[in-house]
């Protein structure tokens, strides 16, 4: 492989929130960022180029005087995997290898896993940077660098406990559908994913990670990186609009060359339009003092691109340097701009600031049984809050918003319409509640329907507590499954009228129905004690046909179930066919 034929492979850092990824490219690079981050969490898209040469140097006790094949490693920190699924390339992933940091203590966590779902989807290889080995008990920093000499120095104890969490990490991966092991124990890299145990904050294993990325991408991602042409196609990560220097689009080129000057085709709310580079900005992780590699670069790498024009360019969409017509340009954009997302006649609206991300979410909604009705990228308006609030399903009566805001007059109409709304910029947060949104107003709906109609219940007359024995009867009751409330029709266990419920009261306080379990006194109306009922008897709540057929579709617990069933069986004394199933 001959490094002016290949390109940098462009390496996706993924991983649960505070795991240590950008602490990771703090040590690739010897930069700060990190420190500087809000909570420590990456708040930015940050690309930076590491060039061969500091790749031989961090690993030179590894390599000892070999040279590596590829330019460099273009490396991108990604917030959770929001610009990973953003980052694609004629419907593929952008990124050629990704590393999935995990906390070797803590294991997978939900946004590990909603980043191995993105790999499976786009089928991009991945190592596993098991971090913070640094917190496994007995440690002692020796300062050495690379792995082989650091677990020299280690206890015993401390290798056999390294050595189970490693265990548990590969457990945990082979559930998710990989398999997996240390790296220096695999011989056939295209079946088993590589774990590399490190230390970020220490710099333990930065090395021998560097090493299996390159060698990887050496060895078997030689056409993924091959230069195939000198014409400048890249994808817009992030949309900036500042006052001062007007719109700037965080890119990653990833084939040919763009230069200051170039006209670019992009791709806006209004279809695809033409723009010129106005300036660049690239973040080599080194010092630039050449005007020619200000104003020029080349692919793979991430370059801060401010255009001519202040257009409304859509995140996650294609940058395609034009020669002379813009019309195969303009019709690739489009290609690559179609949304992929399963929708369903029924559904909640979803919302997004890019295409990689509404597509990103859907699919995790997917993944949960969440089905999408809508699709679109743009701010929650108050068209959207009106188009749901006429939706009769409860349930399908929310809008989800990632990265986006809610404009002004869309909080307004939310206020007096039905209508929920989920907002963040962490999916896996988003699908969560989400997830309780739809359990909450499913309860509410069944609490509805239970209200509405009458229960299974059975109760039983407590003998020592008869407070009245006619107009009404007042008498405690034992509530021994299902609900009874106020309004229901008794009947006996051999069918005959039993009265009707006309309150109920727990001590001072009235109540509209009781739960099973509970003690209650009760106003029974149409009956005398010992003459149509008796202190200790059971009494069923009575139910037509219809009231059946409807509660049949809500969640009965096991105790409700077998009272409907003895219900049933009085019932048909009179009607043998009486609640038959249609």
């Amino acid at each position: 492989m001959e490094s002016k034929t290949v390109r940098q492979p462009i390496v996706c850092v993924l991983g649960h929130v505070d795991h240590g990824k950008t602490t990771l490219l703090d040590q690739i690079r010897g930069t700060t960022f990190a420190k500087n981050e809000a909570g420590g969490i990456t708040q930015r898209i940050g690309a930076t180029d590491i060039d061969a040469a500091n790749i031989e140097k961090i690993a030179k006790d590894i390599l000892k005087g070999g040279k590596l094949k590829i330019p460099g490693l273009l490396f991108i920190d990604t917030p959770g995997h929001v610009a990973f699924s953003n980052m694609r390339s004629r419907g593929g992933a952008l990124a050629d290898i990704a590393v999935l940091v995990i906390d070797i203590n803590d294991g997978l966590m939900p946004q590990t896993i909603e980043s191995i779902n993105i790999l499976k989807k786009f089928k991009t290889p991945f190592i596993v940077a098991a971090n913070k080995i640094d917190l496994v008990d007995f440690f002692i920093d020796n300062k050495c660098k690379t792995f082989g000499e650091f677990i020299k120095g280690q206890r015993q104890e401390y290798i056999d406990a390294l050595d189970k969490k490693m265990y548990d990490v590969v457990n945990q991966l082979f559930q998710q559908g990989f398999s997996a092991d240390k790296y220096d124990r695999i011989t056939d890299f295209t079946k088993i994913v590589s774990l590399v145990p490190i230390s970020a904050k220490h710099g333990i294993g930065i090395p021998d990670l560097l090493m299996v990325i390159s060698g990887l991408a050496q060895r078997y991602l030689e056409s993924n990186i091959s230069v195939k042409s000198d014409n400048g196609l890249g994808t817009v990560i992030e949309v900036k609009r500042e006052t001062s220097i007007g719109t700037v689009l965080d890119t990653i080129l990833y084939q040919g060359k763009l230069k200051v000057g170039d006209a670019v085709a992009v791709n806006t709310a209004d279809g695809p339009r033409l723009t010129k580079v106005k300036s660049m900005h690239v973040n080599r992780g080194r010092k630039v003092t050449s005007l020619a590699e200000r104003e020029r670069v080349s692919a793979a790498t991430g370059v801060r691109v401010v255009i001519s024009d202040r257009i409304d360019v859509i995140s996650g969409s294609p940058l395609i340097v034009v020669k002379k017509d813009p019309r195969h340009a303009f019709g690739e954009i489009r290609k690559q701009s179609t949304v992929n997302i399963n929708l369903n006649a029924n559904g909640v609206l979803v919302k997004a600031d890019a295409l990689g991300s509404l597509e990103a979410l859907c699919f995790e909604l997917n993944q949960n049984g969440i089905n999408v009705r809508q699709a679109l990228i743009g701010s929650i308006s108050k068209r959207d809050v009106l188009d749901v609030s006429t939706i009769p399903k409860g349930e399908d009566r929310l809008i989800l918003g990632f990265n986006i805001d809610i404009l002004p007059d869309a909080k307004e109409a939310s206020m007096t319409a039905d209508i929920g709304i989920v907002t963040g910029n962490i999916i896996y947060s988003i699908v969560k509640q989400t997830q309780d949104w739809i359990k909450q107003k499913k309860y509410e709906y069944e609490e509805l329907k239970k209200s509405s109609y009458p229960m299974p219940c059975r109760i039983v007359i407590m003998e020592d507590h008869i407070f009245r024995t006619t107009k009404p009867v007042i008498a405690g009751v034992k509530v021994m499954s299902g609900r009874i409330k106020v309004g229901d029709t008794l009947i006996k266990p051999d069918g005959r009228y039993g009265g009707t419920i006309k309150s109920l009261r727990d001590e001072e306080l009235s109540k509209k129905y009781a739960e099973s379990g509970s003690e209650v006194s009760a106003a029974i109306e149409g009956v005398t004690i010992n003459r149509q009922i008796h202190p200790g008897e059971t009494l069923y709540v009575d139910m037509n046909e219809e009231a059946v057929k409807q509660i049949r579709d809500l969640e009965l617990d096991q105790e409700s179930l077998k009272t409907l069933e003895e219900l049933i069986k009085i019932k048909r004394k009179e009607n043998m066919f009486w609640g038959t199933r249609a």
